[in-house]
């Protein structure tokens, strides 16, 4: 069979642990038989990015750049039993952070729907999509252990060596401290990214916040959020009929669990990381969640909403075949190549990845599923199957 022609490489960046496993799976069964695959490679493991000072991941991040299109597998964010386990040199940061901060980009990630997989939310009939600023906040933060007396100030000093200062705390004893920032053309870019989306998906958007509390910094967010709309996007979205919501986070999460969905929520960083876990896990799974970055310079990177899978990890070392559900993996990849295939004008390739995801769905709704779904399907499966086999039945229907 000839293969399907790529005419541009996109990026593919590989993690680790379980899903650098069912990475190389998926190439293998899913994607190299059937495309002339063509990417450039950067390999974000662990041990790699530590054998590199971390610059690997700034590298790839200036690759998608190039390229446009990037595709990424699950990473570590190590801490100090990572850094011990993997006799790393340095605690270095997220490398989604990294890559967000250079990309300057906003994260879209949606529920996987399938039909025999219900919300355990009953009230919920149609997908929520969280769209979550992608820069900042604690994932960009300075932090310090204070040994003891003394105090802590914010210090601002302009380009002419005035400064302004503001008391964080006055310690009697030991404690800590963390300073977070933004900047306000990244709101604004996160504001526009929010409304485009919503646009072209036709979803009322929610935004929220707690500028009840932090008046200044959530403030921040509220109003120019506000002024994107006001100057920008109202009268389009009064034309297609979408409408805005402002309220605050708190309020947000209790209409979501009562709601029907089908809206996009725009979260800040930390909330948005959080929420999307509880929608994904509360849709069913969090290997049925799709996930975006979308960068204002118009370049994507698609990558799987979930974490390297620690646990199955290590029984796979021990020679046991794990059921880790491979669905979001699969669907990273196959959002990359329809991408690709949009920007580079090549249906045959849009098509396949348009097959790639129905032949998951299609296996799935026919009861041949991971054991994560097999708790959750209605009715039962017919066959639960490892991650290798699993691979093998979406195979079969390609």
């Amino acid at each position: 069979m000839a293969k399907i022609n790529m005419k541009t490489p996109l990026v593919e960046i590989d993690g680790d642990e379980m899903t650098r496993v069912l990475w190389e799976v998926i190439k293998e069964k899913l994607l190299i038989p059937f495309i002339d695959l063509k990417t450039e490679y950067y390999d974000l493991g662990l041990v790699n990015r530590d054998n590199t000072n971390d610059e690997i991941t700034v590298s790839s991040a200036r690759a998608i750049k190039k390229y446009g299109v990037g595709v990424k597998c699950a990473t570590i964010t190590a801490n100090s039993a990572r850094q011990k386990e993997y006799n790393l040199k340095y605690l270095h940061p997220s490398p989604n952070a990294t890559i967000r901060a250079i990309l300057d980009g906003t994260v879209f990630r949606k529920p996987i729907s399938v039909n025999r997989i219900k919300p355990s939310i009953n009230t919920w009939k149609a997908p929520i999509v969280i769209g979550r600023h992608a820069y900042g906040d604690v994932y960009k933060a300075s932090e310090m252990e204070i040994e003891g007396p003394g105090k802590v100030e914010l210090v601002y000093t302009k380009p002419d060596g005035t400064e302004r200062r503001v008391k964080v705390a006055d310690f009697e004893g030991s404690g800590i401290v963390q300073g977070m920032h933004n900047f306000d053309e990244s709101i604004r870019s996160f504001a526009r990214a929010c409304f485009i989306y919503a646009l072209a998906e036709k979803l009322p958007i929610w935004f929220a916040t707690k500028d009840t509390i932090s008046k200044i910094y959530d403030g921040r967010f509220k109003t120019i959020f506000n002024e994107v709309y006001e100057t920008e996007f109202k009268e389009k979205c009064a034309a297609a009929g979408i409408e805005y919501f402002y309220t605050l986070i708190d309020d947000a999460v209790a209409r979501v669990v009562k709601g029907e969905g089908g809206f996009l929520w725009a979260c800040k960083n930390y909330d948005g990381d959080v929420q999307s876990d509880m929608i994904a896990s509360a849709a069913g799974s969090l290997a049925m969640m799709t996930s975006v970055l979308v960068s204002p310079s118009g370049v994507f990177e698609y990558e799987a909403a979930h974490g390297t899978v620690q646990q199955h990890y290590y029984r796979w070392q021990k020679g046991e075949k794990t059921s880790t559900n491979p669905a979001a993996l699969i669907f990273a990849w196959s959002g990359a190549l329809a991408k690709r295939a949009e920007l580079d004008n090549t249906p045959d390739l849009l098509d396949f990845s348009k097959r790639l995801e129905n032949a998951v769905l299609n296996v799935i709704e026919d009861g041949i599923m991971t054991g994560d779904l097999a708790k959750l399907s209605d009715p039962k499966p017919e066959k639960i199957l490892n991650s290798w086999d699993f691979i093998d039945a979406i195979a079969g229907r390609l």
